[in-house]
Parts: structure tokens; sequence; C-alpha cells
């Protein structure tokens, strides 16, 4: 998509309400140079010694109009660049960070700055999470999937060799800037990734969302600038919504889980960076919704029209063809799990999730639905 395919300035504005932890989430084009919001952001002196975190990927890309905007208001910027790709989202990563912020002598009134997609947000935010015992920082997602879901709700994490995400902290952040331009530059297989995402909050959340996807899928693929703002803002809103009700995960937010119980452990057995997040989410997705409709929870139909959006968006729909072991192993490092019992999100209907433990033998028969290609569909 060239310039003429961006969106023209225009700022909305949500908050994550979290009484006096509260933040907003920016939504808008030419964000990253609009010196009038960060002075908002930024208002003191302390909070304007900064350390601008990102990747080899998109430093190049945005680093530099970020910092213009950021030198109009005198701050005073280190850089810490990482390497791009899930691989590196791990604690060596995350000392990386340290090692930076320690090297410019961040204070716990500094500020950092997470410029990337969701490997950059979550590994900078941990570091946030940990240096001095907390210092504040601020999300600037640069991918659809960062845009939609991990940028919001301060989950924070790198990854162990036996699980996804399992070294981490909730931690908010003080603001969430998301510029729609950023994503004119995304690889068209990261556009895909971020839909699964997108497709979720229709599945667990949204039924008429999920019917306006299924109309605009086509639209949102080539880029529509209006339509992805629209998908944006409402993902973001229905994110918001269901991190003020439940921060720290005791209940609703897990349902923002689906797909991903299956689609961690294919990450994990796969060997981080196979596949991107989103596409193991989406493929992960596929297994909840057959497993779900084999357990009478939902209907073949409704099965199908998620798995049809799913291939629409350039996701994966087949598993890896391994034994139902292997998944049912990985599994078993879930978040999820309780007194060592695997729990999934399921369907209950196109809009409404839950959770529960399934069997060991369903959840065996689902991933060998799931292997094999999708049924012909008329």
């Amino acid at each position: 998509m060239g310039s003429s395919g961006l969106l023209q300035p225009a700022l909305r504005r949500l908050e994550v309400a979290l009484g006096d932890r509260s933040y907003p989430i920016h939504i808008g084009t030419r964000l990253l140079s609009d010196a009038s919001l960060w002075s908002q952001l930024l208002p003191t002196p302390a909070s304007r010694r900064l350390a601008l975190v990102t990747n080899d990927c998109v430093g190049p890309l945005y680093a530099e109009t970020l910092k213009q905007a950021l030198d109009q208001l005198g701050c005073q910027i280190t850089t810490i660049v990482l390497p791009d790709g899930e691989q590196y989202k791990t604690l060596e990563g995350f000392g990386k960070v340290i090692d930076g912020l320690m090297q410019a002598r961040m204070e716990r009134k500094s500020t950092l700055i997470a410029l990337g997609g969701g490997v950059v947000g979550d590994m900078a935010g941990f570091a946030a999470s940990c240096y001095q015992r907390g210092m504040p920082f601020i999300q600037v997602p640069t991918t659809l999937l960062a845009q939609v879901d991990s940028s919001v709700g301060g989950k924070t994490a790198v990854n162990h060799p036996l699980g996804k995400n399992m070294v981490g902290a909730f931690y908010q952040p003080q603001a969430v800037v998301i510029d729609l331009n950023t994503l004119s530059t995304l690889a068209d297989q990261e556009l895909s990734a971020g839909m699964a995402e997108v497709i979720k909050y229709g599945c667990i959340m949204d039924e008429a969302f999920f019917q306006w996807l299924e109309t605009h899928v086509d639209g949102l693929m080539s880029r529509d600038p209006e339509l992805l703002a629209q998908a944006v803002y409402r993902c973001c809103e229905l994110k918001a919504k269901v991190v003020a009700m439940d921060e720290r995960e005791a209940g609703a937010r897990a349902l923002l889980n689906f797909g991903h119980t299956f689609g961690h452990a294919i990450e994990s057995e796969m060997g981080y960076g196979q596949w991107l997040h989103g596409e193991a989410v989406g493929c992960g997705m596929r297994i909840a919704s057959q497993l779900s409709c084999q357990l009478g929870l939902i209907d073949t139909p409704t099965k199908r029209r998620i798995e049809r959006l799913i291939a629409a968006a350039g996701l994966p729909t087949q598993a890896p063809n391994w034994p139902a072991q292997i998944y049912l192993k990985a599994m078993a490092h879930d978040k999820k799990a309780e007194s060592g019992e695997i729990r999934y999100v399921l369907l209950q209907a196109m809009g409404k999730a839950f959770v529960r433990p399934v069997d060991d033998q369903a959840v065996s028969q689902a991933l060998k639905a799931s292997q094999g290609p999708l049924e012909q569909q008329a």
C-alpha cells in the first residue's frame, strides 16, 4: 500500500479503566510524529529521559520519525535495538534491555517506549516491570497483532523452552499509541497473523463483529485503511473492557486465550519463530472449534464458518501431524492448567465462550480431525 492508501489524520481515544492505574489507548494516523501528543504523554523533565526499545526490522522504518517528534520536546533518548523474531523473546533478550537501561543510567522516573510488534512489547514491558522495581513504559505497537491484542492489558513475558510466556509479570503501560500508518509496511504474513487475534474477538465475544469480518475479510486482507481502522478500534474496545473486569486473568480474561492453548503447544514444539504466533493461534482456533463441535457445544455450520474465515485470512488450517501425546505434554505447561488438569477455552455459541477441562481422548480426536485438510464446504 503506497502513501495514497494512508489514513488521513484522525484520533480516537479509549481508556483501560483500572482506577488510579487507568491509561489511554490512542488510535489514529501519523501519531509517531505528533509532538503535541507526546508532550501530553511525557509531561515532566524526568519522563523525557527515554529508552526507546525497538528491533532491527521496525527501527529502520519508524524510529527516526518518532525521535524527531521527541527531539522537539528536548528528550534525551537512548535506543536499544533487539533482533527481530519470536526466537529471541528469551531471558537473554530481556537481559539485553536491562543492560541498555543500566548503561544509560536510566532512573525510576525515566520512560521506556516499546516500538515494535508483540515480541518487543512483551520483552520491553517485562524489563520495565523489573528495572528498579518498575519504571513507566509506553506501548507503540507496529503490527496488527500487537495493535489489537498484545499491547493492551499489561501482560509482559518471555518464553521458556518448555512453554510460551512462562516468565513474566502483569504490568500496565502508561499509554498505548497505535499509529495505523505502520500497517502499510507490514508483511502479508504478519497481516494474516494479526487477523487471528481479530477473528478471536468475534468468536468469543461479539457475533456481530464476526459477521462483519466475514463480510469484509477480503477488504481487510487487501489493507483497506478504513476497514483496518474499524477492526483495530473494535478489538481494543473489547480488550479494554475485559481487562477492566479481570486484570489478572482470574476469570473472564482467560477467554481471550481461545486457540492459544493449542497454538502455544505448536509454537513451543515446532521451535519459536517457525510459525508466527498468530499463525499458531489461527490453527489453534480451528482445533478448539473442532473440539467444541465434537462435544456438541456448537453445530457444524458454526464450526465451518470459523474455518472459512481462518482460511480467508491466509492462516494455516492444518495442525502439525504429531501424536496427540506431543500436544498434551506441551499443553500441560499452559497457564490455565489447574491441579495438573488442562483447561480449554471452548465455544458454546458464536460470540460466547467458557473454560473447562476436557478428557484427553476427546482432545486427541479433535487433533486428528484437524490434521487433515478442511472439509469440502459448499
